[in-house]
């Protein structure tokens, strides 16, 4: 690591600490069945939609074993307000059915098992692993992604998979979990992809974007 990007992580991971020292999901769940459920719905659509969509979701489905038991057309019902509720529908029934017939009703505690389940990409499996089994992962959506590429914690990244390799190499990993939601709020809030709100942000002294794009005008 360049001595300039150690202080870059290193500016970044203290400002947040300081800054933002309690960062979670946004997603409202009661338990590992809901926070699933939850995390799949959420792919590319706003928690705030989520959290209106699981309620009356949860009260007819309120275990595992309940929705797989179901029918597509009917959790679509539920979900149709999100985006792609035909793919997400289906997905749910057939997380369900494998949790239930391969895992005994038990949603599995690892990224490499949870990534077997229908539905359950790698960003899916990290958020579900390090907010419900408290395993060290960064999972890299569109908000950290972008993040990480504008400030400069990564450079030209090609897809999440690569981003995340990258900051896992150079945040500590017991900061791992907690630096995915950093990011994901910023994100969020403040580094928002289209009217980013640099004049809110804590971190332009170190920022990639800013300093060239910005700053400069």
């Amino acid at each position: 690591m360049s001595k300039r990007l150690k202080e870059k992580y290193a500016f970044i991971i203290d400002y947040f600490e300081k800054n933002m020292p309690v960062a979670e999901t946004e997603l409202d769940y009661n338990s590992t069945y809901e926070l699933i459920v939850a995390v799949i719905l959420s792919a590319q659509c706003t928690d705030k939609r989520v959290n209106i969509i699981t309620p009356p979701l949860f009260e007819q489905y309120p275990d595992i074993y309940s929705l797989a038991d179901a029918k597509v057309e009917d959790i679509f019902m539920f979900i149709k307000s999100c985006s792609y509720p035909n793919n997400k529908a289906k997905s749910l029934l057939g997380m369900a059915q494998k949790v239930v017939n391969d895992f005994n009703g038990e949603i599995p505690d690892t990224i490499d098992k949870l990534q077997t389940l229908p539905g359950v990409g790698r960003k899916t499996a990290n958020v579900v692993a390090s907010v419900a089994f408290d395993t060290p992962a960064i999972a890299v959506d569109t908000h950290v992604f972008r993040v990480a590429n504008r400030i400069g914690l990564t450079k030209n990244s090609k897809n999440p998979l690569e981003t995340e390799k990258v900051l896992n190499k150079y945040i500590p990993e017991e900061k791992w979990a907690i630096a995915h939601h950093w990011l994901i709020l910023h994100g969020r809030y403040i580094c928002k992809a289209k009217n980013p709100s640099c004049s809110k942000c804590g971190l332009t002294e170190t920022c990639d974007y800013y300093n060239k794009s910005i700053k400069t005008k």
